[in-house]
């Protein structure tokens, strides 16, 4: 949906409860209202009300949601989607054919991998894993002619790692693909991929936007008119929308993004700092710590460092399971992004679908999503599983 907001110059926490929600001027109800409709009635034949005829083609509630998201990552259209799986299916069924070919990352999110690996491998579009920390890399990766994504997660999923969105855009620019960037982690409040040289921004709603892990959902957003109706058609086409409740969940997290963020960015940043300084923790992938090789190039494209931390168990994966089972506070599921903190082992749950790829996650692997509890308690949760 064509972001049409009147609200330039406002900062991001007034995007994110205003953008897309004028009080409704029948009641004045300063919410947007569930749309539980399925048709509408035509004031003739082809005589539209606001453009609704359907809800697989549009819906109000959901032209909210979409217009809060576009405003928020800067972009022109936002689509609202089932789930992020459904996000990133139409995206790829927009833009590839067979014989096209994409750059992932070497640590992308377990499903992204499955849906190039699974499905679209079969439908004739290849793929190349690359360390997108390395822009030499990536353009050692690149087939001139052939690649029309550069996809990238940064921070990413599970390891953390960063790259350099400008630099990484200038790649695809000069073969004529396009850049894609999963701003899952970092969320529209930290990271605006748009601003940077990104041609497409995609979400999983799911995480951090809805944040309070009781809706599934998905986004896409560009900057391009003609890239926003070509996406439009496919996901009018394909149908995996997002309900008129799922949407309006997903719109009422976004309201506290912001505050959030924040305090997930405290909490994280301090459990970092804990875990670095353990002995039974060989390792700490999260790039607010000056260690952390990507640590300068997020510092330069972030306004904050996220709320996810994963770190490798000194004594092996026995080890690092273990310690998801004793954790008590941090609840063991999959999953990431809500207000509560969570720890899991992606070799056996989230990543399981990339053993023996070259995505393969390391056996010793923790991963935390780190909520907003009180810090203190968190810590001794953290202390007591190690």
């Amino acid at each position: 949906m064509t972001q049409h907001s009147n609200l330039d110059g406002l900062g991001f926490s007034s995007l994110a409860i205003h953008a897309g929600q004028e009080a409704d001027p029948l009641t004045g109800a300063v919410v947007p209202p569930i749309y539980q409709v399925s048709t509408y009635k035509q004031d003739g034949v082809g005589g539209l009300r606001g453009g609704y005829e359907y809800s697989r083609s549009a819906n109000p509630t959901r032209t909210a949601l979409e217009e809060c998201l576009a405003a928020l990552e800067g972009g022109r259209h936002g689509l609202a989607f089932a789930s992020g799986l459904a996000a990133e299916d139409c995206l790829l069924r927009t833009i590839c054919h067979a014989g096209d070919h994409v750059v992932i990352p070497n640590d992308a999110y377990g499903g992204t991998f499955r849906l190039f690996a699974k499905v679209y491998e079969r439908w004739g579009v290849d793929w190349t894993a690359a360390d997108l920390s390395s822009v030499d890399a990536v353009r050692a990766a690149v087939q001139p002619g052939k690649t029309r994504i550069i996809w990238v997660e940064t921070p990413s999923n599970p390891l953390l790692g960063i790259c350099d969105i400008a630099a990484i855009a200038q790649v695809a620019h000069d073969v004529g693909a396009l850049l894609v960037v999963d701003n899952t982690f970092a969320t529209p409040y930290l990271q605006q991929p748009l601003a940077l040289g990104a041609d497409v921004v995609v979400h999983s709603t799911t995480k951090y936007i809805g944040g309070h892990s009781d809706v599934v959902g998905g986004a896409l957003i560009a900057a391009d008119d003609d890239l926003g109706a070509r996406f439009a058609f496919h996901q009018n086409a394909m149908g995996a929308i997002a309900g008129p409740f799922d949407s309006w969940l997903t719109l009422r997290g976004i309201k506290t993004l912001g505050v959030r963020m924040d305090r997930h960015c405290t909490n994280a940043a301090a459990i970092a700092e804990l875990l670095e300084a353990h002995p039974k923790v060989s390792a700490v992938h999260y790039p607010g710590l000056p260690s952390h090789p990507g640590h300068e190039i997020a510092a330069k494209q972030m306004r904050g460092f996220g709320g996810m931390v994963s770190f490798r168990h000194k004594d092996g994966e026995a080890a690092a399971v273990e310690v998801c089972n004793r954790a008590r506070l941090f609840t063991l599921g999959e999953s990431l992004g809500g207000v509560e903190s969570l720890i899991e082992h992606p070799g056996r749950m989230t990543h399981a679908s990339a053993a023996g790829s070259p995505l393969e996650v390391p056996g010793d692997l923790v991963r935390l999503s780190v909520g907003i509890e009180d810090l203190d308690d968190l810590v001794a949760d953290l202390r007591q599983a190690l």
